[in-house]
């Protein structure tokens, strides 16, 4: 078959019906989250279709070759969660002054950020997070550079302010 054949949607929906309770379990047990296990399950659905399209199966899909789309589908969203975590502790330790001796855990970094008012919030996630320099932040939230850097030098008060108040209520 040639790419772009179309698909017997019927055959596939049935082997679908089939074989997704098969990936979604295999997903569960590997992430332990139902609505993250749905999701990647959905994700996988939608790459078989779009697999089958490119490579022109019109039938012969298998649970394994469904299930390896689905690993794949997995390993993206832990490289993705893995990059997340990693911004996050970059943020928050550009955040913190180097002479706070707080180690930064990225979960709670995402926590206090969502605290944070929303102007203060898409300025800290704009210039550390992003990495964007002061000058491009103030363009896109429509401030001026000073404001900007007013705006940042509070913002980073906050955080800090807040992430410390969470680490005295652990404690």
């Amino acid at each position: 078959m040639k790419e772009g054949a179309a698909i017997n949607e019927a055959a596939f929906v049935a082997f679908v019906d089939h074989a997704v309770p098969e990936v979604y379990h295999y997903l569960l047990r590997r992430v332990g989250d139902v609505p993250l296990a749905e999701d990647l399950t959905s994700e996988t659905v939608l790459g078989a279709i779009d697999a089958s399209r490119r490579q022109g199966l019109v039938e012969g899909w298998s649970v394994a070759w469904l299930i390896g789309i689905a690993r794949h589908k997995l390993v993206d969203h832990w490289r993705r969660q893995s990059r997340e975590e990693r911004k996050l502790t970059a943020v928050a330790g550009d955040l913190i002054d180097v002479a706070w001796d707080h180690p930064i855990e990225p979960g709670r970094a995402a926590e206090v950020l969502a605290q944070l008012n929303p102007s203060q919030r898409s300025a800290l996630v704009l210039r550390y997070y992003d990495g964007l320099p002061v000058a491009q932040v103030a363009e896109i939230i429509g401030r001026s550079v000073a404001a900007t850097e007013n705006l940042l030098a509070r913002s980073r008060r906050a955080f800090r302010t807040l992430y410390e108040l969470e680490d005295g209520d652990d404690a």
